[in-house]
């Protein structure tokens, strides 16, 4: 049976989702400045890039102790 990564998933959505992370995410891809945009775009996708990371770590993880639990 495979589980999503739901811990980290959790965590990248309360980053994303909090007054502070919709207004990076609004000040890097949705302002009208080009110097925000340009200032914010890369933290934005440094995040995201870093949470993909976590997610396929936990996957890894979680498949690695899977398969240890069905061979005992």
């Amino acid at each position: 049976m495979r589980h999503w990564p739901w811990i980290t998933l959790l965590l990248a959505a309360a980053a994303a989702l909090n007054p502070v992370g919709l207004s990076f995410i609004h000040s890097a891809f949705f302002s009208n400045e080009q110097l925000s945009r340009n200032i914010a775009q890369p933290f934005v996708l440094i995040a995201l890039a870093i949470a993909l990371a976590c997610v396929l770590l936990e996957w890894w993880i979680r498949r690695i102790v899977n398969k240890r639990r069905v061979e005992n």
